[in-house]
């Protein structure tokens, strides 16, 4: 006790000084802001901002068009072939001869720079997920000149891929329909930059993050971070607090860290040490055991609690650091193990001691040039994760490591992350430079991310495991073994040794699709890594009539699957010219980066559609993106529902799914995509398809052998006694022809079984007049206490083949009521899959794409700008499939 008095007065002391500079603190002057950027010859020179990229700064300039603009994709190869220069001249704003040392430090650089401080070089960059700290103590005067020299990523790999002289490594190319650029795997970059079969190729060339210059005495504080642990024998919480310093003095430093949690009444006093050179601290932190700690839970599980924490270092030499953060408490598993009746291992994530069902998609880069993607840009995106009821996203590999502010939304939303490492589709290099710039990203992402409750899940790569067992690029089978070295070499004796090291509080897999704990007794590459028994699949059939469940692999984990769709015509209209509106236009082709892509979309359509037959080309073009959506929520609709109906069984060794991510979440530009949000944030009819889909509470119909089944499905924590209402319409009336009423059903927590089963004959029979052709079944799930599910729908024939069909006459009356708009839609007649579409006017609906079936329905519209009645009432579009001729 005696020790303790004196250090309080010390800390009160010290928290009064921590921010300035006055007592010793650091200098930090960020570099933002206006720079020089000149091309290779000299020929174009400009101001370019920092954070940026050269397309930006040229566009901002007037320079260039919009990159998406038409075929400027192509247009503008030119500029990603050169090689560009940003400079900058700066008063040093501090006293140098105050300061042991100074660092210019770049949060990202992107990607192959040589850097310069007063004509000295410090040092080359080669890597865009690496952070580069350079020591130019030496070399500051009061005025300075900085240069970053660009090399041309696209000439760099090419260069790196030749000087690979003892094997190839594949793929050289992407295919000539991506129209990209070769060779993205010899360069630490952003994959898709090079092209993917979504996006565009624009290997841009900048300085990407933050760059500053740091002056410090002593030391200073390099990462921070936390990560929360939970002991079952104990009942007890606890924080790892890691700090990593770079220590300027020669010999130890002693002092002493204080670590205080207000809200959990805890707060603890270490005596550290810091070494020489890179200095770290691990802290272990019990929580007070009196305190009552809640848990950071996923979307829809609960809340997402987080805690002030502030950890203050007082040491015998140098500046009080105090540095405020946030504690969150949460564990995750991933529980591979036996289950009874099925070969193979379970796979699904445990999140505080409970399963979760895993709902949400995969997201891929916001935007060719990160420096657009905004904070505003993030939070309505992952908003809108969050508001189709998703509770997990993978980062997929072919992209980047987020922004801080990514993984800080979705710590807020409850937005579980899968978070792979940048590494996709190819087999890499593993010599020493390589593994070396690879090593240094993994530890920087690892610190830098560690401690976002979100992250639940480090995974190694997308697709490579499967790449090399599936022999995608054709290696003799002599060669294979020289690949399976470099495959372990790369993501088990580096990536995952290091995440071994750096974070033991999460899961790590090899790769995405694996067969988990099976593919590490295989030597981490599995003979079938889309074996259904074990780990996550991945499943693309854009042939086969999607409406058909029996496709479907009954997996223990669905990490991707998905079908494309055209966006909007109000998004397309932004890229786009007259004579581009058609679907085989030459923009069309060329925004198509996926084989065949077009063609598969109308295959698909044609199973249960009729095609439009428009004279008029504009009407034409629009009815084909409305089927196209139409066509992509109907199939992901039902491929969802067969993963969500098939987490409680085990039907002939396969089932018990415990994930639906689909293939994807966001568009990187204005073209067809597996997105269900376009360019821009626009709710494509699929992810108003998702709010159902991913709702808590959801009855799910199939058919099997002439059996109607419906199952119930809920991720709620409790069982319920529910109604479960099943009603026949005729298409050629909105009133019913019969329903069926059935209480007390028993939906049971976080599970699916079936709650209803009738031969289709029999529902024939006591409906009268009906026929599969002419009648169409609508079902819900209502509860007490307002509590309902969705109302769902289920076909019994194709729409083309529909009989009673009428064109319905739909129209909307639009009010406002506070902050929001209410549409009231009034038919004549039953109007399956009817979007409302006000064009550019930013914002969401709460339902569309949806079976309407009464005369009236009131939907609400959520601005994300000001707007007005006559402006929502001048762009609605209404259409439902029978406007489709």
């Amino acid at each position: 006790m005696g020790r303790a008095a004196p250090l309080l007065l010390l800390l009160v002391a010290a928290a009064g000084r921590a921010g300035s500079s006055a007592a010793g603190g650091p200098e930090v002057h960020s570099l933002r802001g206006s720079w020089r950027l000149g091309n290779g010859n000299g020929s174009v020179v400009l101001r370019g901002e920092v954070p940026g990229c050269v397309h930006t700064a040229l566009h901002r300039r007037g320079l260039i068009q919009d990159p998406y603009y038409r075929f400027n994709d192509v247009m503008y190869r030119w500029i990603s072939l050169d090689n560009w220069t940003y400079s900058k001249t700066f008063k040093t704003p501090f006293d140098v001869r105050k300061w042991q040392k100074v660092n210019l430090v770049f949060e990202g650089v992107d990607t192959v720079a040589q850097i310069l401080i007063n004509n000295i070089t410090l040092g080359r960059t080669d890597n865009m997920f690496n952070r580069y700290s350079f020591d130019i103590t030496s070399m500051i005067k009061e005025v300075n000149f900085v240069e970053v020299r660009f090399l041309s990523a696209v000439s760099y790999a090419a260069e790196q891929s030749r000087c690979h002289k003892a094997y190839s490594i594949p793929p050289a190319c992407p295919p000539p329909v991506q129209k990209g650029e070769c060779h993205a795997n010899f360069i630490r970059k952003e994959q898709c930059s090079f092209s993917w079969d979504w996006g565009p190729s624009f290997p841009t060339q900048g300085i990407w993050k933050d760059v500053r210059i740091e002056a410090y005495n002593h030391y200073h504080l390099i990462y921070f971070s936390l990560t929360s642990f939970f002991a079952k024998s104990t009942r007890q919480w606890s924080l790892e607090i890691e700090s990593i310093f770079d220590v300027v003095s020669s010999k130890p430093i002693a002092g002493l860290v204080t670590v205080n949690i207000p809200k959990l009444q805890t707060q603890q006093t270490f005596s550290v040490k810091l070494q020489p050179g890179e200095g770290s601290i691990v802290l272990l932190v019990n929580i007070n055991k009196s305190s009552t700690v809640e848990a950071w839970w996923p979307n829809g599980h609960g809340k997402q609690t987080g805690y002030n924490m502030t950890t203050t270092f007082i040491m015998e030499a140098g500046y009080p650091i105090e540095k405020s953060s946030k504690a969150y408490f949460r564990t995750v598993e991933l529980v591979q193990e036996p289950i009874p009746g099925s070969p193979g291992l379970s796979f699904y994530f445990r999140i505080n001691g409970r399963p979760i069902f895993i709902k949400g998609s995969n997201w891929i880069p916001a935007d060719s040039f990160q420096d657009r993607v905004t904070y505003d840009i993030l939070w309505l995106l992952l908003k809108s994760a969050a508001d189709a009821n998703m509770n997990a996203l993978r980062v997929w590999g072919g992209g980047v490591y987020e922004q801080d502010e990514f993984y800080d939304i979705c710590d807020e939303l409850g937005i579980m992350i899968w978070q792979d490492f940048m590494f996709a589709c190819a087999l890499y290099p593993t010599d020493q430079n390589y593994l070396e710039s690879v090593r240094a990203e993994v530890s920087h992402q690892i610190r830098r991310l560690k401690s976002h409750p979100s992250i639940i899940l480090w995974s190694g790569n997308n697709e490579n495991e499967a790449a090399i067992a599936s022999n995608w690029f054709s290696i003799p089978y002599a060669d294979r073994e020289v690949y399976v070295k470099d495959y372990v070499t790369l993501y088990v004796k580096n990536i995952r040794e290091i995440v071994l090291t750096e974070d033991k509080s999460r899961p790590f897999i090899a790769s995405s699709p694996t067969n988990g704990l099976e593919s590490v007794k295989e030597g981490w590459l599995s003979q079938n890594p889309y074996d259904t028994h074990y780990g996550d699949t991945h499943f693309y059939d854009y042939s086969n009539d999607c409406w058909n469940w029996a496709l479907y692999p009954k997996t223990r984990f669905a990490s991707e699957y998905g079908f494309q769709s055209w966006p909007s015509f109000s998004t397309i209209k932004q890229v786009s010219s007259t004579e581009d509106w058609s679907y085989t236009s030459n923009f069309s082709l060329h925004r198509q980066h996926h084989e065949n892509g077009n063609d598969q979309m109308l295959e698909q359509i044609g199973h249960h559609f009729k095609l439009p037959e428009s004279t008029d080309p504009i009407k034409k073009f629009k009815d084909m993106i409305y089927l196209t959506q139409v066509m992509q929520a109907q199939c992901i609709k039902t491929e969802t529902e067969f993963y969500r109906f098939s987490q409680s069984e085990i039907i002939k060794g396969e089932g018990h799914t415990m994930g639906a991510l689909y293939w994807q979440l966001n568009d990187i530009w204005q073209a067809p995509s597996w997105a269900s949000l376009e360019y821009g944030g626009k709710w494509k009819l699929l992810h108003y398809f998702a709010q159902k889909f991913f709702a808590p509470l959801l009855p799910v119909a199939y058919e099997d052998k002439g059996v109607l089944y419906i199952y119930g499905v809920s991720d709620l924590h409790v069982d319920h006694k529910l109604t479960l209402r099943v009603v026949v319409h005729a298409w050629s009336s909105l009133e019913p022809v019969c329903t069926l009423t059935k209480d007390n059903v028993t939906v049971k927590a976080q599970s699916a079984a079936p709650i209803y089963e009738e031969s289709i004959n029999d529902l024939m029979e006591r409906c009268r007049n009906c026929t599969r052709k002419s009648c169409v079944i609508t079902f819900g799930l209502v509860g007490e206490g307002g509590l309902q599910s969705p109302t769902n729908h289920h076909f019994l024939s194709s729409l083309k083949d529909a009989v009673g069909l009428e064109k319905a006459q739909l129209s909307a009356s639009v009010s406002q009521r506070d902050d929001v708009y209410i549409f009231v839609l009034q038919t004549t007649a039953i109007a399956p899959f009817v979007s409302l579409d006000v064009g550019s006017i930013k914002g969401r609906f709460s339902d569309n794409g949806f079976l309407m079936t009464d005369k009236k329905k009131a939907v609400v519209f959520y601005p994300w700008e000001p707007t007005s009645v006559e402006e929502l009432e001048k762009s609605l579009a209404l259409t439902s499939l029978v406007d489709v001729v």
